[in-house]
């Protein structure tokens, strides 16, 4: 098992705060394919934005993270079970998930202990759901470059080397099943100015390099950002496309 570095746990407070939802819409389709609606398994939970729209779907949802500062900033959900537990030992019982998902996740996995442990707690015709999203679109071209140079030249230095995998939309990265043929999704907000900020503080990148060199690179990005922005507390279209990969796990489902 890999050592579990916690990228998140000095902005998992403004993680709960500030990160996007995942549309509804993804969650339904997921529900239409599993092989039964007893147990799904959210793993790498963060603060719980996925196992909250799971709970609408499943009876029951474990959603589980091996950061305990994310867990302690999720909050309750009925019909939701948060608990500290790396992705490679899930705290379930052999055959019983429906649907792992695994949202904005999966690149920090040991593949082949997740791989396993999939293996055991997937029922028959059980699914992988993993997905990622990159770079933000506003739809402006201003920001969009101010933005895209943020994050790819300010913040190279401090991206962990797992990032490449979000940008490469996880093509590099095997996976044990049948692959499943899946609709388009994307995530869309209509944010103010303050709303982007506060997202844009959620990075793991920004938080290293508060952390390394004292200064935050946000201050610096944030006039030229409100000059291309306009009036602050405007709302503006912000969207992110979500790659999709899910898998079936071998076996009959009429038999889960």
């Amino acid at each position: 098992m890999s050592r579990f570095t916690d990228h998140f746990a000095p902005v998992a407070t403004d993680y709960q705060r500030h990160r996007p939802s995942y549309p509804p819409a993804l969650f339904t389709w997921l529900a239409q394919q599993a092989p039964h609606h007893h147990l799904a398994w959210d793993c790498a939970c963060g603060t719980g934005q996925a196992a909250g729209a799971l709970a609408g779907h499943f009876r029951r949802v474990l959603a589980t993270d091996a950061s305990e500062a994310q867990i302690r900033a999720a909050q309750a959900v009925p019909g939701v079970e948060f608990r500290v537990a790396p992705a490679e030992s899930c705290p379930a019982d052999d055959g019983s998930v429906a649907l792992v998902t695994v949202a904005q996740a999966l690149h920090w996995f040991n593949g082949q202990a997740f791989h396993r442990e999939l293996g055991r707690v997937l029922s028959p015709g059980g699914l992988l759901a993993a997905w990622s999203y990159g770079r933000l679109e506003t739809g402006t071209p201003a920001l969009d470059a101010l933005l895209h140079r943020f994050h790819d030249q300010t913040l190279a230095p401090w991206w962990p080397p797992e990032r490449r995998h979000v940008i490469n939309r996880y093509q590099d990265l095997a996976l044990p099943f049948e692959p499943l043929q899946t609709p388009e999704f994307a995530m869309q907000c209509h944010w103010n100015l303050s709303q982007l900020m506060g997202y844009l503080g959620t990075w793991s990148a920004v938080a290293r390099c508060r952390e390394a060199t004292g200064q935050d690179p946000l201050q610096a990005l944030a006039p030229a950002l409100a000059a291309a922005w306009g009036e602050a507390a405007t709302p503006r279209p912000v969207s992110w496309p979500l790659t999709l990969r899910v898998q079936r796990a071998p076996g009959d489902p009429a038999h889960a």
